[in-house]
């Protein structure tokens, strides 16, 4: 193999410069807030990273944010054109409260049978009021009944790869056999803030009038004025604790809190922001390399031309503690020594690493930005007497 090591990656310029990779050493990650609660994660919604956590894959009770995957598998159906936001519902009898046992003391739309009622209604009934009777409306319109819509929750677990987390009910209220972690519900939230654009304004909005009654969402972030939160969820029992989902923008940067098993619903919201705050002030998101930017130039031999630039197959973006920005440095590794004509565009033919001080920290494939034929006759008689 042969090596280049020729980059640094100079963050706060966006540019690419000529420098020996592994010069320092990396920098101390910063000291993460002391969290009092069962468990915690902080994700970079841009890359996925996880910033802190204490015990992320700890299953625990979601309580209602068990309603994340509701509105997820509604959102699916609704991009699958089964159901439209438009399409009016019949709310059936096993959505009213009234002499349900079930859903006694808890959170409700205040529907009766016989309402009708937009998908988007409810959508917003479950997200805004956290009504566990909007849930039942929802299931039974897409799947048929509840039973149905949560085989179609737990198809999703799989398929989002949520190794911790097992629904029974499409409202969260508790159940045997029902958890979820830190962790999965932080790569949920983020599935949901990717996939559903139309719907996810949602979880900002601070309250909702139906039928005379008004309620307010019960994140109090959303009324922050130190943090710029627009979602996501929170959730209790007596089972669970509070549970809170908190997604806050900062300039470019997004961060998902999610904080299970606090003692109160001020607690919850108190070690959210402790999070957000905490990876707003220390880290940045930062784009290390540029889908199609050159980083390089290497000799081919045998080719109509003599040289062709490479470079990354697509943008890739790090999470980094802003002091170890400006270090971050690079190589790549090419797969030969010497490269023959005919070479495709975008044709893999090497690595590209990145090194925060003599760790490396990621990896990505380093491609061509252009095509080069085989050369003339002349020239590659030419090219294999010169060719070491």
């Amino acid at each position: 193999m042969k090596f280049r090591f020729i980059l640094a990656v100079s963050f706060l310029s966006c540019c690419v410069q000529s420098a020996t990779a592994a010069e320092a050493p990396a920098q101390p990650l910063p000291q993460p807030p002391q969290i009092q609660v069962g468990s915690w994660v902080l994700m970079d919604y841009t890359t996925g990273q996880v910033l802190t956590s204490g015990h992320p894959h700890q299953q625990r009770n979601p309580a209602s944010l068990t309603k994340l995957m509701t509105g997820y598998v509604v959102d699916r159906a609704i991009d699958s054109q089964r159901i439209s936001p438009d399409d009016v519902v019949t709310v059936g009898k096993d959505a009213w409260a009234q002499g349900n046992p079930v859903f006694n003391g808890s959170s409700l739309m205040f529907l009766k049978p016989g309402d009708k009622v937009t998908v988007r209604d409810l959508s917003r009934g479950l997200i805004v009021d956290s009504g566990n009777d909007a849930c039942v409306a929802l299931a039974d319109h897409v799947a048929g009944g509840e039973p149905q819509f949560v085989r179609m929750m737990n198809d999703y677990v799989q398929k989002l790869g949520l190794n911790d987390t097992h629904f029974e009910t499409v409202h969260g209220l508790d159940a045997p056999g029902q958890h979820s972690s830190a962790w999965d519900l932080a790569l949920l939230s983020r599935a949901i803030i990717h996939g559903e654009p139309e719907f996810y304004h949602m979880y900002s909005e601070k309250s909702l009038t139906w039928n005379g009654i008004t309620q307010y969402n019960r994140n109090g972030l959303l009324w922050d004025k130190t943090l710029n939160v627009d979602g996501l969820k929170t959730g209790h029992t007596s089972g669970a604790g509070f549970n809170i989902i908190a997604s806050s923008v900062d300039g470019h940067r997004r961060l998902i809190a999610v904080v299970m098993g606090a003692d109160s619903s001020k607690g919850r919201e108190e070690q959210a922001r402790k999070l957000l705050h905490w990876g707003q002030d220390n880290f940045d998101t930062v784009r290390v390399m540029q889908n199609g930017k050159q980083v390089g130039q290497e000799r081919v031999w045998y080719g109509d031309k003599e040289k062709i630039s490479v470079g990354p197959e697509r943008d890739f973006w790090m999470a980094l503690p802003k002091s170890q920005v400006s270090g971050i440095k690079a190589k790549y590794v090419l797969d030969t020594p010497n490269l023959e004509a005919p070479i495709k565009a975008h044709q893999q033919i090497g690595d590209i690493e990145l090194y925060n001080g003599d760790k490396e920290v990621a990896r990505m494939p380093l491609v061509t930005l252009e095509a080069v034929n085989k050369g003339g006759l002349f020239s590659r008689i030419s090219d294999w007497f010169s060719k070491p």
